[in-house]
């Protein structure tokens, strides 16, 4: 089973999900509104018949600057997003995987959610809210048998890396700081949310797995 929900206009996941001989759906959602959300969920259901894994990724960098640069509404930006958004998610994919009494949710952090970082001020915070939310969850889901866990990327070389970075020079110093001498690749963070997801982390809950070359272990 493929249910995916993406915001964006390239429909490639679901050309390969389909190529695989995966059943798919495309639901269009904003995370920021609880209606999309449970629309989300319940056209799953509606269509498998029950929700085992959730992944929870929508999220942006926001404005990256100085704090004494930020305002309420940069902050709203981020936040609605990176964290009401993932609220939103776990809910609603809680109410159904708690009935059934199994499944297994993975949120997706950052390294930032773990320390703090000059000019992501919000977006830092934002991920270290992440990461409050889904360990509580996992204790409220724990006696269910429903499990929440985090994937929390280091740099890794997507869009929103490009965007916060600005430069190839300010890319490749960046990469520079990372003990294996690159920045990750997004199938590196897929493989390791797949283990999440699976039998295989069967006693894995609650947890925050790094996935940042070593960057955090300095």
């Amino acid at each position: 089973m493929c249910p995916v929900v993406e915001i964006k206009k390239d429909k490639s996941w679901l050309r390969s999900c389909k190529r695989s001989e995966a059943e798919a759906i495309f639901v269009r959602a904003d995370v920021r509104s609880e209606d999309d959300v449970r629309n989300l969920v319940d056209r799953t259901v509606a269509r498998f018949g029950r929700l085992d894994v959730a992944v929870n990724c929508a999220g942006t960098e926001g404005k990256p600057g100085p704090v004494t640069e930020q305002t309420a509404e940069t902050y709203a930006a981020t936040f609605d997003t990176n964290v009401l958004g993932t609220l939103l998610s776990m809910k609603h994919e809680m109410r159904v995987m708690l009935a059934q009494r199994s499944g297994s949710i993975v949120n997706v952090s950052s390294t930032y959610g773990h320390t703090g970082a000059a000019g992501a001020s919000i977006y830092s915070a934002s991920k270290h809210a992440v990461e409050g939310l889904t360990k509580s969850a996992a204790l409220e889901a724990a006696a269910s048998g429903v499990r929440v866990n985090i994937v929390a990327p280091g740099p890794i070389d997507t869009g929103m890396l490009n965007r916060f970075t600005g430069t190839a020079e300010r890319k490749a110093s960046l990469a520079a700081t990372v003990p294996l001498n690159r920045v990750g690749r997004p199938e590196e963070i897929a493989q390791t949310i797949m283990f999440l997801a699976s039998d295989k982390a069967a006693f894995v809950t609650g947890a925050s797995y790094l996935v940042d070359g070593g960057k955090t272990a300095r």
